[in-house]
């Protein structure tokens, strides 16, 4: 009787608790880049959330800009901006055991499961020792599921984050 007792009492203490959410976030996020709703199907259950980062790329400020997403103290979501001088100096090969995906985003685009990157040109180099202004944009989800029905549809919410990001980046710095 006592072995009842305890199992519906630990029944009754789990229907009682309140099922867990993503935490409450701003309208908008990371230098108002993204809509918080599209981000929040990449964010698990939690009961705070804080956005964290640099100003974003301005004239004669820094090369590079980053935001921060946590959950409950742990980076779920950052978007990273870094100015290069070359185009052939943006290299992606590191995420290529993610099977990236192509996207018609920018001027060349991947998606993976954890991750998205594009980048925009805002002053193409004149020759091979001339610099330009490039900037590539990038985008983790941390601890993302590998395959399956999740993956599909995270790599389709990044596909739209990478999009507003690069709509940002043209807008802000006034190229594209």
């Amino acid at each position: 009787m006592a072995l009842v007792s305890t199992a519906m009492a630990v029944l009754l203490a789990g229907c009682s608790e309140e099922a867990e959410a993503v935490p409450e976030l701003p309208e908008r996020i990371c230098w108002e880049a993204f809509a918080s709703k599209d981000v929040l199907p990449l964010l698990p259950a939690g009961k705070e959330a804080k956005t964290y980062g640099r100003q974003f790329l301005s004239v004669g400020d820094s090369d590079s800009s980053m935001c921060a997403l946590s959950v409950d103290g742990s980076d779920r979501f950052q978007a990273f901006a870094k100015r290069q001088d070359f185009e052939r100096y943006i290299d992606w090969s590191s995420w290529s055991k993610s099977k990236p995906e192509s996207v018609d985003v920018g001027r060349k685009g991947i998606v993976w499961n954890g991750g998205a990157a594009s980048y925009i040109i805002c002053e193409p180099s004149k020759d091979s020792n001339t610099p330009g202004e490039y900037v590539e944009l990038s985008l983790y989800a941390r601890n993302q599921p590998s395959e399956g029905v999740e993956s599909k549809r995270n790599r389709r919410v990044l596909r739209t984050l990478i999009g507003q990001f690069v709509d940002f980046a043209e807008k802000e710095l006034k190229c594209g």
